[in-house]
């Protein structure tokens, strides 16, 4: 991020060696490994880069120190994620832990018992396992509150079937934070967050569909008559949607800095290819209508920057940031995906050929406006605050 006016030493001295690893290291492995964004990438490819991580402090940062982490602040967070996202690393989403590793717990380790901890949390901020959230189903997206996998009490155990859609990560994960119906008289108060290791007897993984990126990250899981104990239940018994509601907003929020590195990136390409793409005897930056859509981009730039930054130190400073978030998700995710529209419009039929940079972001963007909450529920949540 550019618009950043509240960084520490620590922090930049993070920042310098976060580079440096980026471009050092992790650009040419992937450039010497011939890797694509499409590819599909091992478990154990994937554990290497977290542990690099880890070893090199980057991994894990949001989570207490106490656990392992670094305890950094969500606003410097933001402009870590932000970093990664630009550097045009294929496997960025690895190196601060998003797609499986620590980003994907949140804030949910205050309700884990010390001997979850020990079993599930210590080892994903280690890198040694990974774990996913599992909210949505085949036919509750948006309206999570309809889940219907149930988890019945058997004696110690729960035993638990249902079908999980779409879990981001799922593909790296080693267990799934998995939301299920423990009593079905309460609505949402009747839901459950149960730790599920995906290697149990009667968990199945499967990859039906691919997201118009390309990318294998999601599946489906599916829980038939699956046995777990009682001890896996994260918190209270009937408190598993509150505590995901809780981490939804934290988590749309730090969805935003990921979007701004992929739209910077796209800006930044434009700007060079302009600079440098000669027609009718010289650049086209010279056209008012190419200075025109930079302008527009550096502009929405610095807009989705100030918007972040603020929610994130009201995040910081502990205040409800429901509203703020649902604005960031909102407007972050159109405004940059109208960046890396107008990438490529300046880019041509260079940046509409498939797996070009500029093509692929674009296509990451659009996704955005789905994930987390689409735009139009991000609109209810932001109408809702300020009518009550």
């Amino acid at each position: 991020m550019e618009n950043c006016t509240f960084i520490s030493s620590e922090l930049q001295d993070l920042r310098a060696r976060l580079r440096a690893y980026l471009f050092d290291e992790l650009i040419p492995y992937e450039q010497a490994q011939g890797f694509g964004y499409e590819d599909r990438f091992s478990k154990p490819e994937i554990r290497k880069i977290w542990q690099r991580s880890h070893q090199l402090g980057f991994y894990g940062l949001q989570v207490p120190r106490a656990l392992g982490g670094k305890g950094i602040s969500i606003h410097d967070l933001c402009i870590l994620k932000d970093d990664v996202a630009a550097s045009g690393a294929i496997l960025f989403p690895h190196v601060l832990g998003d797609w499986g590793g620590p980003a994907r717990i949140g804030n949910l380790v205050k309700y884990a018992t010390p001997d979850q901890i020990t079993r599930f949390i210590e080892p994903v901020v280690r890198g040694e396992m990974g774990t996913c959230f599992a909210m949505t189903e085949p036919q509750s997206g948006s309206d999570a509150a309809s889940i219907q996998t149930r988890a019945i009490v058997d004696g110690d155990d729960y035993v638990i079937t249902g079908c999980k859609h779409y879990i981001s990560a799922s593909a790296f994960a080693d267990y799934a934070i998995t939301m299920c119906v423990t009593d079905p008289d309460k609505g949402v108060d009747g839901i459950s967050a149960v730790l599920i290791e995906l290697d149990r007897p009667g968990v199945r993984l499967t990859y039906d569909y691919l997201p118009m990126t390309g990318q294998h990250v999601d599946a489906d899981i599916h829980f038939d008559n699956v046995r777990v104990p009682r001890s896996n239940l994260l918190g209270e018994e009937g408190k598993g949607f509150k505590t995901a509601i809780g981490r939804i907003s934290t988590n749309r929020l730090l969805h935003c800095p990921t979007m701004t590195g992929l739209a910077r990136q796209a800006y930044q390409m434009a700007l060079h290819y302009a600079q440098h793409r000669q027609q009718f005897g010289g650049p086209i930056s010279r056209f008012q209508a190419i200075q025109h859509m930079l302008a527009d981009m550096a502009t929405g730039l610095y807009a989705c920057d100030s918007m972040i930054l603020a929610a994130a130190r009201k995040a910081d400073a502990g205040q409800d940031i429901r509203k703020e978030a649902a604005m960031c998700k909102l407007f972050v995710s159109e405004k940059c995906f109208d960046i890396a529209d107008k990438a490529m419009q300046i880019h041509g039929n260079v940046g509409v050929t498939r797996n070009h940079p500029v093509e692929f972001i674009f296509r990451r963007l659009r996704l955005y406006r789905i994930v987390t909450g689409t735009s139009e529920i991000q609109r209810n949540t932001i109408a809702k605050a300020i009518l009550s």
